[in-house]
């Protein structure tokens, strides 16, 4: 064996033990990535149900809404079939009545001033 041959044997040997030096990193990396996926796996098991859950909570929240849109529409419109009629109502009956009130206020007041005695004479 010559010298030539040694150093070729002792890089050899030095390479073996740096491939072996990195290959444990590797490894411990190896194993972090796959805690990783495994702790990924198990929280998107977790989390798509909840997902679903809220998609479905939504959508009956959506249903329920449209339920009170319609309430609040129908309520509206009896608001101003109520605001019409009172309208209405004041027009024609109580314009009469306001003048009925008045002349019996009127009425009142002046038979109130012949039966009562006066006073200071």
């Amino acid at each position: 064996m010559s010298v030539g041959d040694v150093a070729g044997l002792i890089a050899a040997v030095a390479f073996v033990g740096l491939v072996g030096f990195l290959a444990v990193p590797l490894v411990k990396l190896g194993r972090t990535f796959d805690g990783a996926t495994a702790s990924l796996k198990e929280l998107t098991d977790h989390t798509v149900p909840v997902l679903d859950e809220t998609a479905t909570l939504v959508a009956s929240s959506n249903t329920q809404l449209e339920n009170i849109d319609t309430v609040t529409t129908a309520a509206a419109q009896v608001s101003e079939n109520v605001s019409a009629l009172t309208s209405l109502f004041a027009a024609t009956v109580g314009a009469p009545m306001i003048k009925v009130a008045a002349f019996s206020y009127g009425v009142r007041r002046a038979l109130s001033g012949l039966t009562a005695p006066r006073r200071g004479k």
